[in-house]
């Protein structure tokens, strides 16, 4: 029996009996059999996550200190976000962890003097004048910034409040602790812009509630990483936690419970956070399947038949009868009113036939419409009218790849997403035939894996723009979206789920298609886990065995 520990960077060798054991490269035991070590990964210091397109940095350091250091406007333009961010980023850069702030605790060697340091006092961060016109973040958003960081003052520059928001956040990262414990941060010249327009996460509310709390953490989360949709897969078959102002009753009924509903004032507040921080909140209302959880609206959904008699179950929407119609015009009214992004995700994917081909109401329509028993026709029917009423809202509508998989006829205006094997035949498909898309098929973070495996490895290798077509085709890659679906997270587990293993996602939808080096980009990766947890996230480490300089000290 033996014991080896690994303190400080040295390896203890505690032997018993005189059995020898090798505590350096692998680990040898009583049988002989021989396991890697995994290499310790140590965290950089002052490495943006994701990393910018262009940055230099210099050898000058500056100092910062909490009584000092001020963010402030280069000329006279004034931001209500702005202000919010300016205070938001002053806790974070010195106070870090809530708790600290909570207890009006600076993080270690934020009052130090600059003369402890060596270094030269950094009096703070100036913003040059921005287009605060624009009230929500939007697809077309410009987030391009350009940040300098110099002797007499850091500046940061952009043509509009969210392209400030990105600036900001890279700024606090280019802060880090010396080692006499005080914050500096290196001269630093970065122009940074991201590559795809469209970087999202997908939380699923429906499958487990997740607080409103904890979606906040996730918009956080979404911020410190520079991703900016926080698409919202509300609803789904197991319940229906929208309270819907129209129909109140669809919660009433739908939900798992009345403690389980996103009121009103939840569904604004998570917009207005989430706006703050640069982030768009894209709900997605999931039809013609996926629909279990709607059965309030009175023939809304298909009665299923057995042996010629209905047996008391439904399926998928009743696609045949015009009051679908009526109820759906009137509730995506509603979406659009609530939700001020220009999309709305309208779901499509998964849908079973079995259920239209037993009813004899559905045959018989079948028969009129000349579609025979092609059941893909009766789909390609519900959606066109579904995409023609959100259409007539001014909605630009997201569908799951299935709906033009099954040859639904969309507008150009019509995204699609796609989650299934392939998806590099899927994307030459699509966008050959004029539609942008979004990817996600890699990226679907409830599948787990095995940490010894570093998944994450392959997350970051995927390029969304590696498939068979022309550059005008390549270029109606929108970017992607990270999934995390609900059946096996909740409040609880989310974050420790999805983060840092998401930030890797991050960086391949902001940075170069060049940077790929998954050995470059751990310690970096290791940086940003440490970073988000000093912030309060309980990130998971992902890179290995390694440590944060922090931890015990919350």
């Amino acid at each position: 029996m033996m014991i080896c520990l690994r303190v400080l960077g040295s390896f203890i060798l505690l032997s018993i009996a005189g059995i020898p054991f090798a505590c350096e490269g692998n680990l040898q035991g009583d049988v002989g059999e021989n396991v890697e070590w995994p290499a310790v990964t140590v965290p950089t210091e002052g490495s943006p996550w994701p990393l910018p397109q262009n940055m230099q940095t210099g050898t000058d350091v500056f100092a910062l200190s909490d009584m000092t250091f001020r963010f402030s406007y280069a000329g006279a333009t004034s931001c209500n976000i702005l202000d919010q961010a300016f205070l938001r980023y002053f806790d974070i850069i010195f106070y870090g962890h809530p708790l600290r702030k909570a207890e009006g605790k600076p993080q270690y060697g934020a009052h130090m003097k600059p003369s402890k340091l060596g270094a030269n006092l950094l009096p703070g961060l100036t913003v040059a004048e921005t287009d605060c016109s624009e009230m929500y973040p939007s697809l077309q958003s410009n987030e391009n910034y350009t940040l300098t960081v110099s002797s007499d003052m850091a500046s940061l520059k952009a043509a509009s409040i969210w392209g400030v928001l990105k600036g900001l956040e890279t700024f606090s990262q280019l802060v880090y602790e010396s080692d006499m414990g005080g914050l500096i941060v290196n001269s630093t010249t970065i122009t940074d812009f991201p590559r795809f327009a469209h970087r999202g996460f997908l939380i699923d509310t429906s499958r487990h509630f997740v607080h409103v709390k904890y979606i906040f953490q996730m918009i956080d989360a979404l911020a410190y990483n520079r991703m900016n949709v926080l698409h919202w897969h509300i609803v789904d078959y197991q319940s229906f936690p929208y309270e819907s102002k129209t129909f109140p009753f669809m919660s009433q009924e739908g939900a798992f419970s009345p403690m389980h509903v996103y009121t009103q004032l939840d569904i604004a507040a998570v917009i207005a956070y989430a706006r703050d921080r640069g982030v768009r909140v894209m709900p997605e209302f999931d039809t013609p399947g996926h629909a279990a959880s709607w059965a309030s609206i009175k023939d809304f959904l298909t009665p299923c038949y057995s042996g010629g008699k209905p047996d008391g179950t439904t399926g998928p929407v009743n696609p045949i009868v015009n009051a679908t119609y009526d109820f759906l015009g009137k509730f995506f009214g509603e979406i659009h009113d609530v939700f001020p992004d220009n999309y709305v995700h309208v779901g499509g994917d998964e849908v079973s036939f079995k259920c239209w081909q037993s009813n004899p109401d559905i045959t018989e329509f079948m028969k009129q419409m000349g579609f025979g028993t092609d059941y893909a026709k009766l789909e390609q029917y519900y959606m066109q009218k579904l995409l023609a009423l959100l259409d007539s809202l001014k909605v630009q509508s997201i569908v799951w790849q299935e709906v033009v998989d099954n040859g639904v006829q969309v507008s150009d205006t019509t995204v699609v997403q796609v989650w299934l094997d392939k998806w590099q035949d899927e994307f030459a498909k699509a966008t050959k035939a004029g539609h942008r898309v979004l990817l996600s098929t890699p990226w679907y973070l409830n599948r787990v894996g095995n940490p010894y495996s570093k998944p994450w490895h392959a997350d970051y290798k995927v390029n969304p723009r590696h498939f068979n077509g022309t550059a005008e085709q390549k270029k109606l890659v929108m970017g992607g979206e990270a999934c995390m679906w609900g059946e096996y997270v909740d409040g609880t587990n989310i974050i420790q789920r999805t983060w840092p293993r998401a930030s890797t996602i991050a960086e391949r939808l902001w940075s170069a298609s060049t940077v790929t080096d998954v050995n470059a980009a751990a310690p970096r990766l290791a940086e940003q886990r440490c970073r988000m947890v000093r912030r309060g996230l309980q990130a998971s480490p992902v890179t290995g065995p390694g440590f944060c300089k922090f931890e015990y000290d919350l």
